[in-house]
């Protein structure tokens, strides 16, 4: 069975870490949990898996798909599909997540999440794709808010509302990537604050913080999504925003790009854990008033 994920810091498992978090899965301030993408461990054994099988004795696994493509309009591919559920059966995850996007067609996959329009048709789509995916791995997963750079000009819905729409349809909860929504809410003119008060707690399985790219034009900023830094002060406020409203979640420290020292991560991680505390105080006073 499938251990549940603590309602504390875990950090994204890199390569150049496998020693380091099995070092350290007996210190205090350690990661209470990994995550990794699926699809870096589709073949069938190599030292890949001799690491994730010795961190997995260890340590809840959270899987993190990047490539289900759950918004092509062609559908998603039923192989890659079939590999990620014989992983999960081989590792029992205590979570699986993908992402609100679509990454390529029939004969083409494409290294990006593009975005979706927020359409009926669209909703509809994606609520069929990720039953799909539930019915084959027997459980719910989560789905993340994406970053966007550009918004479409039809669109039915606003973005919360298409995820609740979505969350409520396909029985999937939400993967809130909190630096997903600086990113948005900077290049599309969108209310961080708005944003982030729109969320219900009740859907939200897990937190993702990241760090992004800057580029400054004569139009205004652009803000990339490359997970390639620490976390800005805006996102640690947005979280801030949310743990005090929602309580605690599962929160993951994401670096996928210019991998730091794990000394790095240990020190975003101790940030999480204080914001989460402090959540948790918030959470009993709000106890005791009732």
């Amino acid at each position: 069975m499938p251990r549940s994920l603590p309602r504390s810091g875990g950090i994204g498992l890199k390569s150049v870490h496998y020693q380091d978090v099995l070092d350290d899965a007996a210190k205090p301030g350690r990661p209470s949990w990994v995550e990794v993408h699926p699809q870096n461990y589709f073949g069938d054994g190599g030292p890949a898996h001799r690491w994730l099988t010795a961190i997995a004795g260890v340590y809840p696994l959270s899987f993190h798909s990047v490539g289900l493509s759950l918004g092509s309009a062609d559908g998603l591919r039923t192989a890659d599909l079939d590999q990620l559920a014989t992983l999960c059966d081989r590792y029992q995850p205590a979570m699986v997540s993908d992402h609100l996007s679509w990454s390529g067609n029939a004969h083409d996959r494409y290294p990006d999440l593009l975005p979706i329009p927020y359409t009926g048709e669209a909703l509809d789509h994606l609520v069929r794709e990720i039953g799909k995916v539930q019915d084959r791995l027997r459980r719910s997963i989560l789905i993340e808010n994406p970053s966007r750079y550009l918004g479409f000009r039809d669109d039915e819905m606003t973005e919360p509302e298409f995820i609740h729409a979505l969350c409520r349809k396909a029985g999937c909860g939400l993967l809130f990537d909190i630096n997903n929504v600086e990113v948005t809410a900077t290049n599309v003119g969108l209310d961080m604050d708005a944003y982030v008060d729109a969320i219900d707690p009740a859907i939200v399985g897990e937190i993702h913080l990241a760090g992004h790219a800057r580029e400054d034009h004569p139009s205004g900023p652009l803000l990339i999504d490359d997970h390639g830094s620490a976390v800005s002060a805006a996102s640690w406020d947005l979280y801030r925003r949310f743990v005090n409203r929602a309580g605690a979640r599962p929160t993951l420290i994401e670096w996928d790009s210019n991998i730091p020292d794990y000394a790095v991560l240990m020190a975003e991680l101790a940030k999480v854990e204080t914001i989460l505390g402090d959540g948790q105080a918030s959470e009993r006073r709000h106890a005791l008033a009732r």
